[in-house]
């Protein structure tokens, strides 16, 4: 059910480069002339539905770690360079006992609840209780982010020293920088005194959360220790946050913080231009244009693009043998132009990628001694396939029979995804490969590349890739370790499985290093997908070009490409 759930988050967190934008611009009372209001545009289906920040695997959604961003704080706070930042984290200090089996955790005083109350190692223990309740075979719904982190197995035990100390036993020892950046980082600390209703009955308390979820003018909402609390909403229309008066950080100058959803893209424009939406977007068909009164940028996320190659015997057109062979899906990469595509269809904007760590935005994680080693060489793939017993019959390279044809499933809604998907079309016909396009709309393709309907498609493309949240240690155990949630086409590689469980255990900082190199070179080298370029992609999640109003300050200053999420509190107004 995971792997459902993810697939959702798929859908908000990239949600392709669509003709988006707004149904809402002249109906909502508020707009960014009224002072400290700023109206943030977000595209279709994109509303919040989740407002708890444990979450079910069917809210797992940019849109709702907005919200839990907004409202709640977390545990551990990652700057841009992935690193904990212990001023704006809960706790002030994680210590790691010598077996890298114990982690202490201490709370400081900085932050507080709305109602004035302390946060407590009771409040972290709490959600921790409801964390591994959700992640339970027996749980009424799934937990978001149930494999991640070790969670819920490889936490033995979460218990609270006093009122400010947390102690985690773990089963056995780990690298911390991998616990602490894909496990720590998940617990989101709800007020027990607030919404702990069935003390000692965890299913019941669960089915309760579950029923006031999306319903956040419910008082339990109010105390936060966010920078906002919730105000208003309007469904299909808009939601809205207001400051919390006694948020322990950086409060916000913005007086409101309006969501408003949009439906279509010229409407969107329109409300940049005329001054209704105050942080907006521009897809890529428009990045030639300038609007007089907004300021425009890229801004990259931390994550990776790339088709789906479906590996099941069972795939269509008997292609998944045919995958299966390494030197095939090589051929396949060198006859995608990604330079090209960026060039002319996304006016520069892009970075070719060729392996699970994007050269922008710039990490620490990135094996800066890794080369391309399949550059777009139509020519090199045909003599590639045909130094393997492949030639060509009417035009279509064919092997003991099978032939190397196959739908190609992607994301309507895009007329630049058409034209990528036709360019690469054309471009695989000059190597002998045959594929049938056909686009549907995006939830529909995501509930169709996956392994329970294998026999319905052979590749997929859905037309953004994945962001590292909230794996910020991207390990890709999630994405390509056999099983995984989001192994999608179903790869399979026991040196890929031991290489991705050798970056979660402890060494030195150099063995650590070293094993986050040898995993991403076998990424590059073996293919368990086909690498596509990595887009820029707006505040509202589609991939193209932000826009703010040039009195809105802060959005690009503040952004951080690690979390993805909207620091809102530090955006300011004027001049």
């Amino acid at each position: 059910m995971r792997g459902v759930g993810n697939k959702i988050r798929l859908l908000a967190a990239i949600i392709l480069m669509t003709s988006l934008a707004g149904c809402g611009t002249q109906s909502l009372k508020a707009s960014p002339q009224t002072k400290g209001t700023v109206v943030v545009a977000l595209p279709p289906q994109a509303a919040p539905n989740w407002f708890l920040p444990v979450f079910s695997s069917a809210a797992y959604s940019s849109y709702n770690l907005d919200v839990h961003f907004l409202m709640y704080r977390p545990m551990v706070y990652l700057n841009k360079s992935s690193q904990v930042d212990f001023s704006r984290s809960l706790i002030t200090h994680i210590g790691v006992n010598s077996a890298q089996t114990t982690f202490t955790l201490t709370l400081g005083h900085k932050y507080k609840w709305s109602n004035g109350n302390p946060i407590t190692a009771q409040d972290i223990v709490f959600t921790w209780d409801l964390i591994k309740g959700a992640s339970s075979p027996h749980s009424p719904w799934p937990y978001g982010a149930a494999g991640s982190g070790g969670v819920p197995s490889l936490w033995q035990s979460v218990t609270a020293t006093g009122q400010n100390t947390v102690v985690i036993h773990l089963s056995h020892a780990v690298n911390p920088t991998w616990f602490i950046h894909n496990g720590l980082t998940q617990i989101w600390p709800m007020p027990k005194s607030v919404w702990d209703k069935y003390p000692g009955h965890i299913n019941h308390e669960l089915r309760f959360l579950q029923s006031v979820a999306n319903s956040p003018s419910n008082p339990l909402y109010k105390v936060v220790d966010g920078p906002f609390h919730f105000q208003s909403w309007q469904p299909n229309n808009y939601w809205s946050l207001v400051p919390n008066a006694q948020f322990g950080g950086h409060r916000s100058s913005v007086s409101r913080l309006v969501f408003q959803y949009e439906t279509s893209s010229s409407n969107e424009v329109l409300g940049l231009k005329n001054g209704s939406i105050s942080v907006g977007y521009l897809p890529p068909s428009l990045g030639h244009v300038n609007l007089a009164n907004d300021v425009k940028n890229s801004t990259y996320l931390f994550g990776a693009n790339y088709m789906v190659i479906n590996f099941s015997p069972k795939a269509a057109n008997g292609m998944g043998p045919v995958f299966a062979k390494t030197y095939v899906r090589q051929a396949l990469q060198m006859g995608i132009d990604q330079p090209g595509i960026i060039h002319a269809l996304y006016h520069g904007s892009g970075v070719p990628t060729f392996g699970p760590i994007p050269p922008t935005p710039k990490t620490i994680y990135l094996d800066s001694h890794l080369s391309n080693p399949y550059p777009f060489n139509p020519k090199a793939g045909l003599k590639l396939l045909e130094s393997h017993g492949w030639h060509e019959v009417n035009g279509v390279m064919t092997r003991h029979g099978q032939r190397l044809a196959f739908p190609m499933l992607y994301a309507s809604g895009s007329v630049t995804t058409t034209r990528m998907m036709e360019l690469i079309k054309t471009d695989w016909a000059r190597e002998g490969i045959q594929i049938t396009l056909r686009q549907m709309p995006i939830s529909e393709l995501l509930g169709t590349i996956n392994q329970a309907h294998a026999s319905q498609w052979a590749m997929g493309y859905w037309g953004g890739g994945w962001t590292y949240q909230l794996d910020y240690y991207p390990t890709g155990g999630n994405l390509f370790a056999s099983g995984a949630g989001e192994n999608m086409g179903g790869y399979q590689s026991h040196t890929l499985n031991r290489l991705i469980q050798a970056t979660y255990q402890p060494g030195s900082a150099s063995a650590v290093t070293r094993r986050m190199d040898q995993y991403q070179q076998y990424m590059v080298n073996n293919l368990p997908v086909l690498w596509m370029p990595w887009f820029p992609m707006g505040y509202a999640r589609v991939i193209g070009y932000n826009e703010h109003a040039k009195n809105i300050h802060g959005t690009v200053k503040y952004f951080n490409p690690v979390t993805d999420r909207l620091y809102a509190n530090y955006w300011t107004m004027g001049g």
